[in-house]
């Protein structure tokens, strides 16, 4: 059994693992439904679109499923937190989300042109929906939500949906669909051929310039936003209360991690390189290249943002001692040590079985194939 302080470090990286797995898989499929009005422009393009990933996107929800439970599970305070603060933007993706399996399933029903069209946008809509408030959550972390504990630790919270759509937070939303977009593209580009393939390499290519320049440009941004600094805290190994430290904001200080450590700086230079090599990538036909590259854009942009955030995972703009940090928003060490367990046996079931589907699944999507599945959309 690992000690206290280890768990919680694993359970850190462990979460941030899930992210990525959930954004490198379940993350194109969203990009794809996003550039689904706009790469396919006849409906049998936007068959082979909605093709590429109808295989495979369900499964790829596992991820999604697996956060939230294991934030349940391991960060029990942060769970309670951020339900209470982002109850209305987390309905909002809940419905948005409701839109896909049904626009996926429906859309084929009939052959009217309307109805077709119909559920094209509503992909779209169920796809850049929760694309965009993911991004609006994360950006939030760093600009920190109206939320306190008394010494029951009950928590509470102030303000209004809207506060949650401050411009920083905005743009990190903007971000997140770049990137997905980038992402999505990229992948169309590997699984489609001719026209819809074209659109997409010639899309890949501008999302790959944009997200390295919107990441740039909101470090610079975020350079400049005052962060949450510990100054007192108990024994990281021990049971912590989170009302126990003391907590004081510090200018610029969300960079101070990269400045202590170096080599951190690594992880925001690869997610804007592997972004503009991916438009290179993909202008020059390396459709697979290009993909890869965007996947490691995609880790560069999470791996840097849970790096600036350390130790914090949700910082309070009422009550500083009441930010959640790695060390205090966590389960008891036995749940931590037994939920571990459950992880490494079931995770890599999962990633073995999505691989395997994605085995089988391989290949481009083209109307030849589609006409011999009685499975396609």
């Amino acid at each position: 059994m690992f000690d206290y302080e280890v768990l919680k470090l694993i359970w850190w990286g462990l979460m941030v693992f899930l992210i990525i797995g959930f954004t490198l898989t379940g993350g194109f499929d969203l990009g794809v439904a996003i550039l689904l009005p706009f790469a396919g422009k006849t409906d049998e393009e936007r068959r082979l679109v909605i093709n590429s990933v109808g295989p495979t996107w369900e499964g790829n929800q596992v991820w999604l499923v697996t956060i939230g439970a294991a934030l349940f599970a391991a960060w029990p305070l942060l769970y309670a937190a951020a339900f209470s603060v982002m109850y209305v933007a987390l309905m909002f993706v809940l419905f948005a989300l409701f839109l896909r399996p049904v626009g996926f399933d429906y859309r084929s029903k009939l052959a009217d042109p309307r109805w077709r069209n119909g559920w094209d946008w509503a992909l779209f809509v169920g796809s850049v929906v929760p694309s965009l408030v993911f991004g609006v959550a994360i950006g939030n972390l760093f600009v920190g939500l109206p939320f306190q504990f008394d010494e029951s630790l009950r928590v509470s919270y102030s303000g209004h949906f809207y506060d949650l759509l401050n411009p920083f937070a905005l743009y990190c939303g903007v971000v997140a669909i770049v990137m997905l977009v980038l992402h999505g593209a990229t992948f169309l580009a590997v699984k489609t051929r001719e026209q819809v393939q074209q659109r997409a390499i010639t899309i890949a290519m501008v999302a790959g310039v944009v997200l390295a320049l919107l990441f740039a440009l909101g470090g610079l941004w975020l350079k400049q936003l005052d962060a949450w600094h510990i100054d007192t805290m108990g024994a990281v190994g021990g049971v912590l209360n989170p009302l126990d430290k003391t907590v004081s904001m510090l200018k610029g200080g969300w960079l101070s991690n990269f400045n202590t450590q170096p080599l951190l700086w690594l992880l925001p230079m690869s997610g804007v390189l592997a972004a503009l090599l991916a438009a290179l990538a993909s202008w020059r036909r390396y459709q697979l290249s290009a993909f890869i590259l965007s996947g490691i854009a995609s880790v560069g942009v999470l791996c840097t943002t849970a790096s600036a955030l350390f130790p914090f995972i949700l910082p309070s703009t009422l009550d500083a001692a009441s930010s959640l940090t790695v060390w205090d928003a966590v389960s008891s060490q036995k749940t931590l040590g037994v939920m571990l367990g459950v992880v490494v046996i079931f995770v890599p079931i999962i990633m073995l079985y999505t691989s395997w589907v994605y085995r089988v699944m391989r290949g481009p999507v083209t109307l030849e194939r589609l006409e011999n599945d009685t499975h396609s959309y």
